[in-house]
């Protein structure tokens, strides 16, 4: 089979699961379902209390710091889902990956207002972020499976090291944007 060929085979192949997954979205996760309605609040409520409670004086700095999350949070939990690591059954849209609720909203938000706490009353942030990915790993993973919201597949310890990966990479990247700003002050 030849390279074309092969990439072909692999666009009708996922073109049969992009048709299965509408499918089974329709049957089991659309609007008529409490799990669609759960999965949309862990949506847009963190984002709206985010807007709210954000220290307005430092929001570029938490800002770009829980954009990092997100985006960190979103390619680890790609890479869980197609290493079927784990999954998520239930999604708002069929069009957008599953983890979205957790990757951009839940996640994010939370260690935007830890980050905020640790900031504003000079704790540490590397040993309250870990407390927090053993938290949702061991405690908040659970109560997910329990509703059918979260499958994992994989050792826990898997899933702790995704967080911590997380959590540690956004701090360094925002740690080293602020070693560059403050050695370039003049960016304008």
């Amino acid at each position: 089979m030849s390279q074309q060929e092969h990439f072909e085979h692999i666009h009708r192949l996922m073109s049969e699961l992009e048709n299965t997954y509408m499918d089974y979205w329709q049957k089991f996760s659309d609007f008529r379902t409490w799990e669609f309605w759960a999965v949309l609040a862990t949506l847009t409520i963190p984002i709206i209390i985010l807007i709210i409670g954000i220290d307005k004086s430092k929001i570029f700095l938490l800002g770009f710091f829980g954009y990092s999350v997100h985006i960190l949070a979103a390619y680890t939990d790609a890479l869980g889902i197609r290493k079927l690591w784990w999954d998520y059954p239930h999604v708002v849209f069929p069009q957008l990956p599953g983890s979205i609720s957790i990757d951009a909203s839940l996640i994010p938000v939370y260690f935007i207002f830890l980050y905020q706490w640790c900031l504003n009353k000079n704790k540490n942030y590397w040993l309250y972020a870990s407390l927090s990915a053993i938290g949702f790993t061991f405690i908040l993973k659970p109560i997910m499976i329990s509703l059918n919201l979260f499958q994992i597949y994989t050792n826990w310890f898997v899933l702790l090291a995704a967080y911590l990966f997380v959590i540690y990479g956004a701090k360094i990247i925002t740690n080293i944007f602020i070693t560059l700003s403050t050695s370039h002050t003049n960016y304008r």
